[in-house]
C-alpha cells in the first residue's frame, strides 16, 4: 500500500444501460428512515466480528450523528504479545489524515494575512527550484507537479529510517524532475504536504505540529492529537504491526520527522469526532476558505480533491472524507454534510482488513446504515465462462494508468498495473461487483457484442469514469 496516503476514486457520468439496470436501483432517495442507535451499534458491532480477528490487531470504530454517538467500539488487540485487548479511545497514528489538519493550519494562516494561497513557494523558500512558479493552492491540491519523495524506488525501506529536519528532507526531493508543469496535472504526493510544512514553518516561526497544537488541537479540545515523535512516551499509544506471508508481524521502523505534514499525526476516535464537528461546523475557518478546502478546483477536480479532503459518495449523498495508510496503522474519517453524519475506523495494522474491504468501503457502508439507506447485498449469479474471456485485457485511461482484467479460475479479476488483483463477483451480465460490495464495474460492448471498455461506478451507482480497452498485448 501507499504510505501516508489515501486512493482517490474519479468521477464521470453514467451511461451504461446494463450496469443503471443492475448495479441496484436509481440513486437513493433523500427522504429516509435514520437507523436507530440500536440498529447501527448491532450492524457495527457485526462489522467487527466479520471482519476483526480477536487475536490479532484491531479495529476500533466510531459512528455518530451530530454529537450524539451511536456506536463507539473496537475489537482486536493493541498489544499482540502481551494480549492486550484494545479499546476505542487508545491513540493511534493517523497517516494522511493529518494533511486536513495541516490544510487548516495553511488556511488560518491566510485569515491571519501571513499567507496568501496564490503566493509562490519561493516566498517561503527562496532556494525551492522552480519555487516562483508553484503556488501555495498547488501544494495543497497536489497539482504542483512536485515529485513524491515516498516513490522514490527503495526509499520506504532503509532512507525512512533516518532522522531528518525540514530542511534536509526537502533536499531529498526538491532535485529530482517534476511529474509535471505546476498547475497542468494532478498526482497525489507526499512531497507537496512537506512543503505545506515548511509553509506553515516559515509563516508562523514555529515547527509546523507546534503551530497545529496552539491553533487548532487546545483550542478545540483535541487533547489527544499530537505529533507521533517516535522518541517520545504518548499516553495511550496502541502497537503497529504489519502482515508479512499473511502472517502478524512488528510494524517497519520509520522516523516520524518524515511524514512530516502529510502523515505525522496521532489521534483517537473522540478527537477525530470533535475535528469533523468543528471544521464542518464552521468552528476552524471562515466560509470562504472552507469552500476553498472543500471545493475541488482546477486539475484536482476529476479527482475531487480539495486541501487535505476529497469527495466521497455514500449513496448518492456527497461526502468529504480521507483516508491513511502508514507502517503500522491505517485510517479513515468520513463526513456527510446534510445528516452531519460522521464515521471514523483507526486499525492498529498498515494491511487493514485482511481479505475484507477497505476502511473506506466499511467507512460508507456504517454512514449508509446510519442513514437508514444500506447497500444492498452483493449476490452472486453465474456468468459464461467464454463471456468472462472475452473481456481480458488492457484498459488504459492515460499513459500512466491501466487496468488489467482477467479471466481466473471461472470468476474475473481487475488490476490496475503494478497494484494488487482484486476478484469481482458477476451480479449480473456484463456487472461486477468489487469486494469492498459497494464499487461496480460494468463491460460496454460494441453492436457485434465485442467489449469495447469498461465503467467504474464507485458508489455502485450514479456518477462513473469510462477507461476505453487499448489492443494492448496482456502483461
Amino acid at each position: 500500500m501507499r504510505m501516508w496516503m489515501s486512493l482517490a476514486l474519479s468521477a464521470g457520468l453514467c451511461v451504461s444501460p446494463s450496469l443503471c439496470v443492475s448495479a441496484a436501483e436509481k440513486p437513493a432517495a433523500t427522504m429516509v428512515q435514520p437507523a436507530s442507535t440500536a440498529e447501527v451499534a448491532a450492524y457495527a458491532q457485526q462489522v467487527l466480528a466479520d471482519n476483526v480477528a480477536a487475536d490479532g490487531p484491531g479495529v476500533a470504530i466510531l459512528v455518530a450523528r451530530g454529537d450524539q454517538v451511536l456506536f463507539r467500539g473496537a475489537r482486536g488487540l493493541a498489544d499482540v504479545e502481551l494480549g492486550v485487548p484494545l479499546t476505542p479511545d487508545q491513540v493511534f497514528r493517523i497517516g494522511s489524515v493529518t494533511k486536513q489538519f495541516a490544510a487548516a493550519g495553511v488556511l488560518k494562516l491566510v485569515e491571519a494575512g501571513k499567507v496568501g494561497l496564490d503566493d509562490p513557494v519561493s516566498k517561503y523558500l527562496k532556494d525551492y527550484p522552480n519555487g516562483g512558479a508553484i503556488s501555495v493552492r498547488q501544494l495543497l491540491n497536489h497539482t504542483s507537479g512536485v515529485k513524491s519523495y515516498t516513490g522514490i524506488d527503495g526509499y520506504m525501506t532503509e532512507s525512512i529510517k533516518r532522522d531528518l529536519s525540514t530542511e534536509a528532507l526537502i533536499d531529498v526531493f526538491k532535485d529530482l524532475p517534476a511529474d509535471f508543469a505546476p498547475g497542468q496535472g494532478y498526482a497525489y504526493n507526499n512531497s507537496g504536504y512537506v512543503l505545506v510544512g515548511a509553509v506553515i514553518e516559515a509563516a508562523s516561526g514555529k515547527p509546523w505540529h507546534a503551530y497545529l497544537d496552539e491553533t487548532l488541537f487546545k483550542p478545540l479540545g483535541l487533547a489527544q492529537t499530537r505529533y507521533g515523535d517516535v522518541h517520545a512516551l504518548i499516553p495511550g499509544y496502541v502497537n503497529g504491526y504489519t502482515r508479512i506471508d499473511g502472517r502478524v508481524a512488528p510494524m517497519g521502523y520509520l522516523d516520524m520527522s518524515q511524514p512530516h505534514a502529510a502523515g505525522a499525526l496521532v489521534s483517537t476516535l473522540d478527537d477525530l469526532l470533535r475535528w469533523n464537528l468543528a471544521l464542518h461546523e464552521g468552528k476552524v475557518l471562515k466560509p470562504a476558505n472552507y469552500r476553498a478546502m472543500t471545493s475541488p478546483e482546477g486539475k484536482a477536480a476529476a479527482s475531487g480533491y480539495g486541501y487535505g479532503i476529497e469527495r466521497a459518495s455514500v449513496r448518492g449523498r456527497i461526502g468529504r472524507a480521507h483516508g491513511g495508510g502508514i507502517f503500522g496503522f491505517a485510517s479513515y474519517l468520513l463526513y456527510l454534510p446534510d445528516s452531519k453524519t460522521t464515521v471514523a475506523l483507526l486499525t492498529n495494522s498498515d494491511t487493514g482488513v485482511p481479505g475484507g474491504p477497505s476502511l473506506g468501503g466499511l467507512s460508507r457502508k456504517l454512514a449508509a446504515m446510519a442513514l437508514g439507506d444500506a447497500y444492498p447485498a452483493v449476490v452472486a449469479v453465474p456468468v459464461d465462462a467464454a463471456a468472462l474471456r472475452q473481456a481480458e485485457g488492457v484498459y488504459r485511461q492515460n499513459p500512466h494508468s491501466a487496468w488489467v482484467l482477467r479471466a481466473v479460475d471461472g470468476g474475473l479479476t481487475v488490476q490496475r498495473i503494478g497494484g494488487q488483483r482484486l476478484p469481482l463477483t458477476a451480479v449480473a451480465r456484463d456487472t461486477f461487483a468489487y469486494p469492498d460490495g459497494i464499487a461496480r464495474m460494468s463491460l460496454e460492448r460494441d453492436a457485434r457484442g465485442a467489449v469495447t471498455g469498461m465503467r467504474f461506478f464507485a458508489d455502485g451507482i450514479g456518477e462513473s469514469e469510462f477507461t476505453a480497452r487499448s489492443g494492448e498485448a496482456m502483461p
